[in-house]
């Protein structure tokens, strides 16, 4: 059997009963950098060995780590803060696991996605993760100001203020970092303000960035507001067409037939 473990993001309190009980109670715990990991099971005098898994090694240990758990061991999956699977290594296990009918259990607890998205105060009924952005974020967050609901993504303290210059300065954002932790911070608000705040204080830490929900930009491309409507709202070609001509006041005609020629 496999357990999917939450640990703690930052406060080593943050872990439940059932968790600990579990990490002692398996033949093996795979982590992905076994010195931070022995620093928690430490804590709770937990002896289970512990076996690096992290995300280079994934495929190359499948095979084996498979091969334990059909003889009947009992492992965990850990990551080294957080929930596995979410932006960390743990996903094509759980897969494999699945496939070959070997018992997965998850026994949550934090997420730091999470954690942002309710200490940031927006809405929450709807919204999607973006993991890390990339170097140049441009592409995403353009479409990410179109998404219909909130956005979260992590993103570093090097470059999160290049990073805010990016979005609309109206939009308001959170940017949310060292979560659970002695210098926990929440700064929220339109995102020229906050700006200009880690302009004057540059931040340290693990940072998560969170967008909320607003409109579609008024400067999409044709193309790329119909891609949008696709991906987003998923509307067909024909009905992203048919509401692209709309937003831009282009007759539909126009529009269906530079898609067409292309």
């Amino acid at each position: 059997m496999l357990f999917v473990i939450a640990t703690p993001i930052g406060n080593l309190e943050d872990i439940s009963q059932r968790a600990l009980d579990a990490l002692a109670s398996c033949d093996i715990i795979l982590c992905e950098d076994t010195r931070r990991s022995s620093i928690l099971l430490d804590r709770y005098g937990i002896k289970s060995k512990l076996i690096s898994y992290h995300k280079f090694k994934e495929k190359q240990a499948l095979d084996r780590i498979l091969e334990d758990l059909e003889m009947g061991k009992q492992l965990a999956l850990i990551s080294d803060a957080g929930t596995p699977c979410i932006n960390d290594p743990g996903q094509i296990l759980v897969d494999a696991c699945l496939n070959k009918g070997i018992q997965v259990s998850a026994i949550p607890g934090p997420c730091s996605v999470i954690q942002a998205l309710v200490m940031s105060g927006f809405d929450t009924s709807r919204f999607q993760f973006l993991g890390f952005l990339d170097k140049k974020p441009e592409s995403e967050l353009k479409f990410a100001m179109g998404y219909p609901g909130t956005t979260v993504a992590f993103e570093s303290p090097e470059r999160i203020v290049k990073t805010l210059k990016l979005i609309d300065g109206k939009r308001r954002v959170a940017v949310v970092r060292e979560m659970t932790k002695t210098f926990e911070e929440c700064k929220r608000g339109p995102c020229s303000e906050i700006l200009a705040y880690y302009e004057a204080h540059p931040p340290k830490g693990e940072i998560v960035l969170v967008i909320e929900a607003g409109k579609i930009p008024d400067d999409l491309s044709l193309e790329e507001l119909v891609q949008m409507l696709q991906d987003l709202h998923g509307l067909t070609l024909k009905e992203a067409i048919k509401q692209a001509a709309k937003m831009k006041d282009i007759p539909k005609r126009d529009v269906y037939n530079k898609f067409h020629k292309e």
